[in-house]
């Protein structure tokens, strides 16, 4: 292989990833959340969703109902949570909506799981995105690769010997 064939793949490559970045940032800004899309990695919401499953988020509503499912996180972890807002309370004026949620799996609501002195979730502040829909199980290969280190390897080294092995 000669070094105009090596700089195309590399270009190639450059190409595939700034098009995916450019792709989840623009979701970013339609749907107002860090992260739009992700993937349940607990049973806690069974049997609504499953471990694996793919969610797409929606963080442009004013206000979460009860019995919305959301995503939020807890300050100082960024392990998304996927819960089912129980209970609703809002300021006088309707400026601020404080949540509490509850894993449909979970014999107890979540308030062992925020943040220290923390007793409901902020809507504006804490929340990621409310979820508007889902794939079942695609997301599956991100939970095989993040907690195999087997499986991990093993793909980068299928990955490694296909690159070796093409005839372009």
């Amino acid at each position: 292989m000669n070094v105009r064939q090596q700089l195309q793949q590399l270009l190639t490559l450059a190409y595939v990833f700034t098009s995916a970045f450019i792709l989840w940032k623009t979701l970013s800004i339609i749907t107002n959340s860090h992260s739009p899309i992700v993937v349940v990695l607990s049973g806690s919401m069974e049997p609504a969703f499953q471990r694996g499953d793919i969610l797409f988020l929606w963080n442009r509503d004013d206000h979460a109902k009860v019995g919305d499912i959301v995503v939020y996180e807890i300050k100082g972890k960024s392990i998304p949570i996927v819960h089912r807002v129980l209970r609703e309370h809002h300021s006088k004026d309707f400026a601020k909506q404080l949540l509490l949620t509850k894993g449909d799996n979970n014999p107890v609501d979540d308030l062992g799981l925020y943040a220290k002195k923390q007793m409901y979730l902020n809507q504006k502040t804490d929340l990621v995105g409310t979820v508007k829909a889902y794939l079942p199980k695609l997301g599956y290969v991100t939970i095989l690769i993040s907690e195999n280190v087997y499986f991990k390897f093993g793909l980068l080294g299928l990955m490694c010997l296909s690159s070796l092995f093409s005839n372009e």
